[in-house]
């Protein structure tokens, strides 16, 4: 409900900027009644009153602050791209068209954009083509393949995206003011914390907020980051990258996790003692895609003895499909210490007696850059970096 009228959030600021609905309606230029207004229908869904009145002017209250802070923030980023398009946007933008744009530039069309909102193809395309006509300047290029977005508007789309999300966040904020759950987690997982220490955290969690929706998304890095740039993902746990990927993006390491040579149970390399990269570099392996720290973990051990990598390899991250191969096969695995740790406590697996001296990866969480979690997201993060702990213990 928030982020359905962005005239409405800019009155809003405007207000708390100067502290006076006149002053406001001066600077919009429009009638102090239509200020009070869009302040009266903010305040009805932000569930109470957002500015205590006073002779002296009007000042924000604790449920002010929290909107006007995020709703700051989402204006930040879209006022940046919008001005680099056209001024007027940050006018006569509304989120309606923004999310017209938004879907565009992800489906490269009109009717696959209005599939995707639940709307109509000619709604869709009105919504973009006011946005170009404030513009003054196309936002699209007409191919035989699609739209394509020119790179200010990718810009825009995002920003927009992001400041949704913001906005998003805010009606939770406002939520915990009235004892209520609103808005959700979104957690891209990688292969080590769906197996371990997202679980023991997802249990704990839903022991103290047992209705707030919940996502993890399980994917490949690269799908996962780019969702947590877009603002689709809140936070993604798992290998951290050396250095980071991008600067838009911040880590924070977990713990150190190494590697795990394993076999199925009663494996007869699983009884030998020391073994070493020439006793292993002719068996068939399971490991970790290629680019992932493990497998480069994996090929720096064969490396570092100057021996080929096993000529038999067959790529899989998953650490169920690693342990069916092995049960079904002849096949040797490798993969995070941390992620096979399970496997191997309750006698799944077998852990190969390996002598190897590999450093180990950072284990952690990822976040955009100056991303501020809601408390519930907040508690959510708190789990996770007390659930590290109890890896040690496996």
């Amino acid at each position: 409900m928030i982020a359905r009228n962005l005239r409405h959030l800019r009155l809003f600021l405007a207000v708390a900027d100067l502290a006076s609905v006149t002053r406001a309606s001066d600077l919009y230029n429009i009638s102090q009644p239509a200020v009070t207004q869009a302040l009266g229908k903010l305040e009805s869904q932000a569930g109470g009153a957002l500015f205590t009145r006073t002779r002296q002017g009007f000042f924000l209250t604790g449920r002010g602050e929290a909107l006007a802070g995020r709703a700051s923030r989402a204006f930040e980023r879209l006022d940046r791209e919008m001005a680099a398009i056209s001024p007027r946007l940050q006018l006569t933008a509304t989120a309606a068209q923004l999310s017209a744009l938004i879907a565009t530039v992800a489906t490269e069309n009109f009717t696959l954009a209005a599939r995707r909102l639940g709307l109509s193809q000619p709604t869709v395309h009105r919504a973009v083509s006011q946005l170009e006509q404030e513009a003054e300047a196309p936002l699209f290029q007409r191919s035989a393949h699609g739209l394509i977005a020119t790179r200010p508007c990718q810009d825009l789309a995002r920003a927009a995206q992001l400041a949704f999300a913001e906005l998003a966040q805010a009606e939770a904020d406002l939520a915990e003011f009235d004892g209520r759950e609103a808005g959700g987690i979104v957690i891209g997982s990688l292969p080590l914390a769906r197996s371990v220490l997202l679980p023991q955290a997802l249990a704990r969690f839903r022991q103290r907020r047992a209705t707030l929706p919940v996502r993890v998304i399980d994917g490949l890095y690269d799908e996962l980051l780019a969702g947590l740039r877009r603002g689709e993902i809140d936070v993604m746990i798992g290998a951290l990258r050396n250095p980071a990927p991008i600067g838009d993006v911040v880590q924070e390491p977990l713990f150190e996790d190494g590697l795990a040579f394993v076999a199925a149970p009663g494996h007869p390399l699983a009884r030998r003692a020391r073994l070493r990269p020439a006793d292993l570099g002719d068996r068939a392996w399971v490991v970790p895609r290629a680019g992932t720290p493990a497998r480069e973990g994996f090929e720096r051990f064969f490396g570092a003895a100057g021996q080929p990598l096993p000529p038999s390899i067959l790529e899989a991250g998953s650490i169920l499909l690693m342990r069916e191969l092995l049960l079904r096969g002849d096949f040797l695995g490798c993969i995070s210490a941390h992620q096979a740790a399970a496997e191997i406590s309750r006698g799944l697996l077998d852990r190969l007696d390996i002598e190897e001296n590999l450093p180990g990866r950072p284990i952690g969480l990822t976040f955009r850059e100056g991303w501020i979690p809601t408390a519930a997201q907040a508690e959510m993060l708190d789990l996770l970096r007390q659930g590290v702990a109890d890896l040690d213990r496996l």
